[in-house]
């Protein structure tokens, strides 16, 4: 036995944290854990220990708060139930620079002597500097004001694409620490940064707001090496707007000219006196280039060249190409084709609502003679198609789309006897990586936005497929920072409007803005970590008294309501959304005249719910009662409101999903109700009609309530409405609408939306039946004869668990593996204990 997959903070030897006490864990491999001990060690000095501790828990916080610039190491043993010690296994962090203090570069700016209307080009600034003899511990700090690459002595610094990443800059600019002691060399050495425009000063949301954090571009670093500072970022630096890169925008793209590889018009650069309070280091795992695909080329029928690069993915281009001096190539970057076939971008087109211009996810090559292989660095896209001009010969040219998101391991799998279900599996899984790009996006082309409800939706299924648990940590310090001083949460993290009347009264919607407990709350069942609690805890305290606050307001048509006061029928609320029979405008205008109370007082009852639980884990007691006091009040101020002593009255499938999956309904309540939607189910041609918030659970509320066939049925549904209709159309990622391709071939709205996509949640959850909750493993597979075999896999923070079965002639074969003792609960309803370890059944049919 041995303790495998140590993990800081849940990621791999981080570089540059600024959380001094960060969280340990590691996965127990080869036997069952009695006990553990952890130790901490600077320089080969013991700092901390934990002693023998009697537990199978797998995560720890350390106990010793590190200092700036101190590389950790730590280490785990294990005890088997025969108390026999393992061997160690270590790890180790590394903190970055914690206090202003610790800073001595300066900010500069390299735009000091030059200006342009317009797009701007990249700035690049240069440093040469003495290096007396080579270390072992060169660390170059570094951020910006926009996005940089740093070079030193020709070599790129790092992998992380986009860095610093994307926060609320006014109030946190995350700091990049990477070890470059391969780079330096003794003598002369020199350093150039590429600074781009970025989320800071470019474009950004559906209104492609410019200059939104600012409008300069700033560069702030130093270079430590033997304990020294040996460079950093002061007024002896020069800068240039002479390089390659001409143009470059998030939304709009970027220009590059190869003739221009070497930069020239050096001029001094200015100090700013900017904060560094602001500073924080990367707390989360980089943006990365991925998987990449050789794309196809074909003329369109309208006569235009077209790649197909077969995958829908959010990324970007590399070209490779012949061609002669200041010839040029652009590309225009798309999701689908049309109804004709030709390439187009009018499915994700905002119209007029975007003031800059549109989004043209366009990149243009002027090339120098001879080979050119050229891929941006200041933007990325999200596409399958690529148009084409070319003023050059472009047959004998290569087009290789990049994928381009967080790092993070895919760590849920699934296949089944149906290729259809495997490729929805795969389209949830893209849209996952699209959309993971630093935070949890909306979607990779129009709005690229952190969306609060798309979040909340999808975390549950999110935590499954991917360990995303430092993405949507971070994600949530922006929810944090976005959140006003009356506890409302905005809809959006980083806001990243202006905010004008209207989208000032959007905010704070039921079931956006609940995400701040809902997303914490699923990441700490998948991982047990206590630390996501702890930290978003005043926030959700503070969303909850905006809530109640608002509750307090009743309108006229619900004065007769008893527990009036705890209805939330005041606030604009975007509903269930996209429901595919209604029209979501008409909703939003039903919505802000009228209120969303049957929502809007369900998600205000399944926060109170879940707080007075994460209340108790956390110790406060008292906080755990008033939140199950006020949960229960809220219950009963729905079922006063939305049901006739808990009976629904309903055609909308959503208001019998949301209370059932909620808890608003007492037991027998609940098998009604599920009765009650199955025939609804049923009387609709086995298709939904649920939308954007309870999509997720209806498949799941049919699979526990007994009506295993109706959710089959939805799963293998290829009409539309339903998850196939999409598959069979050619989808590669999920759409945003049911309808992205209508019967007729017109085309609408995002092609990578990945909130739809928690379908592949209830493939392991509920078809194969793996549920983890808090190390509380329960494996309840559900067979249905639709499917020859079901096989699902999670690599789990508590270790690998799979779970399959498959129809034989005279049987279903069942086959597990866990990694803890869990609860078996077969299809008949007989329950089992599961070791650890494989197990075989086989049922009799």
């Amino acid at each position: 036995m041995r303790a495998v997959c140590l993990k800081t903070d849940h990621m791999t030897n981080p570089l540059g944290l600024s959380d001094t006490t960060p969280v340990f864990s590691w996965i127990t491999e080869g036997g069952v854990q009695k006990a553990y001990e952890v130790q901490a060690f600077i320089g080969g000095l013991r700092v901390w220990e934990t002693g023998k501790v009697e537990s199978s828990s797998n995560i720890i916080r350390s106990g010793y708060p590190a200092k700036s610039r101190e590389r950790v190491i730590w280490r785990v043993r294990l005890w088997d139930d025969e108390e026999n010690p393992c061997e160690w296994s270590s790890a180790w962090f590394e903190t970055g620079l914690l206090c202003v203090d610790d800073w001595s570069g300066q900010w500069i700016d390299p735009e000091f002597s030059y200006s342009c209307e317009g797009r701007k080009p990249s700035s690049v600034l240069r440093k040469e500097f003495m290096v007396e003899k080579p270390t072992e511990d060169a660390r170059l700090y570094i951020t910006c004001h926009g996005l940089y690459v740093a070079e030193i002595n020709g070599s790129r610094v790092g992998d992380f694409v986009l860095a610093p990443g994307y926060d609320d800059y006014r109030k946190k600019i995350q700091v990049q620490t990477y070890d470059v002691s391969a780079f330096l060399h003794e003598g002369l050495n020199e350093i150039l940064v590429t600074l781009g425009d970025g989320w800071y000063r470019g474009n950004v949301g559906i209104d492609g707001t410019p200059d939104y954090y600012g409008s300069d571009l700033a560069l702030l670093c130093q270079l430590e090496a033997g304990g020294k500072v040996i460079v950093k970022s002061d007024e002896t630096w020069l800068a240039s707007q002479e390089g390659p890169v001409r143009e470059n925008d998030m939304q709009k793209g970027e220009t590059f000219d190869a003739r221009k590889l070497t930069a020239e018009g050096w001029h001094p650069v200015a100090l700013r006196d900017y904060s560094k309070a602001v500073l924080s280091g990367s707390d989360t795992v980089p943006v990365v280039e991925q998987e990449r695909f050789e794309g196809h080329l074909f003329k369109a029928p309208n006569g235009e060249w077209v790649v197909d690069f077969s995958q829908n993915i959010a990324g970007y281009t590399e070209i490779t190409v012949y061609a002669e001096e200041g010839q040029r190539i652009i590309l225009w970057h798309g999701e689908t084709l049309d109804r004709d076939g030709n390439f187009t971008q009018a499915n994700y087109d905002p119209g007029d609502r975007n003031k800059n211009g549109g989004i043209p996810q366009r990149t243009e090559l002027i090339c120098k003679k001879g080979l050119n292989v050229y891929k941006p660095s200041f933007c990325i896209f999200g596409f399958r198609y690529a148009r084409v001009e070319a003023e050059m010969d472009i047959s004998n040219a290569s087009f290789t789309a990049v994928a381009v998101y967080s790092r993070m391991e895919q760590t849920g799998f699934f296949d089944c006897s149906d290729e259809r279900i495997n490729r929805l599996f795969l389209n949830s899984l893209w849209s996952m990586r699209s959309n993971f790009c630093d935070i949890p996006t909306d979607c990779p082309t129009r709005e690229r936005a952190g969306w609060t409800g798309d979040a909340g939706v999808f975390a549950p299924t999110g935590v499954i497929l991917s360990d995303c648990y430092p993405i949507f940590r971070k994600w949530l310090a922006e929810c944090r920072l976005a959140q006003n001083e009356e506890g409302l949460v905005a809809n959006i993290a980083p806001v990243n409007n202006k905010g004008g009347m209207v989208s000032n009264v959007l905010q704070g919607s039921a079931g956006w803005g609940d995400a701040c407990i809902l997303v914490p709350w699923a990441l700490y069942q998948a991982y047990g970590d206590v630390q996501i609690l702890e930290e978003n805890y005043d926030m959700m305290c503070r969303w909850m008294s905006f809530c109640e606050k608002r509750a307090s307001k009743t309108r006229m048509g619900n004065l007769k309501n008893p527990y009036r006061k705890y209805l939330v029928d005041h606030g604009f609320h975007f509903g269930e959304w996209m429901e595919p029979d209604v029209s979501s405008m008409e909703t939003m205008k039903h919505n802000m005249l009228h209120g969303a109370p049957e929502v809007a007082t369900a998600y205000f009852f399944k926060s109170a719910s879940t707080m007075s639980a994460i209340a108790d884990i956390l110790g406060r007691e008292e906080d755990s009662v008033r939140y199950s006091e006020l949960a229960e009040n809220i219950r009963k101020a729905y079922r006063f409101s939305c049901t006739e002593n808990g009976k629904i009255n309903s055609k909308r499938q959503c208001e019998y999903v949301r209370p059932i999956s909620f808890g608003l309904l007492d037991e027998s309540e609940c098998r009604g109700a599920a009765d009650d939607l199955n025939s609804l189910i049923e009387g609709n041609g086995y298709h939904l009609n649920t939308g954007f918030l309870s999509t997720s659970d209806l498949c799941r509320v049919l699979l526990d309530y007994g009506h295993r066939e109706s959710a089959y049925r939805l799963l293998l549904q290829n009409e539309c409405p339903g998850w196939l209709y999409a598959v069979e159309k050619g989808a590669t990622t999920i759409w945003e609408t049911w309808d992205g391709i209508r019967e007729d071939g017109s085309i609408h709205d995002s092609f990578n939306h990945y909130s739809y996509g928690a379908v592949s949640g209830f493939l392991i959850t509920g078809v194969c039946g793996i549920r983890l909750e808090n190390r509380n493993l329960l494996i309840r597979p559900q067979p249905d004869p639709s499917l020859k075999y079901a096989r699902a896999r999670w690599l789990s923070p508590v270790g690998e668990i799979s779970s399959s079965w498959e129809y034989k002639t005279d049987r279903i074969i069942f086959d597990f593996k866990v990694p803890v003792p869990a609860v078996l609960e077969m299809p008949s309803g007989e329950t089992n204990e599961l070791k650890q370890g494989e197990s075989h059944y086989e049922i009799l049919l």
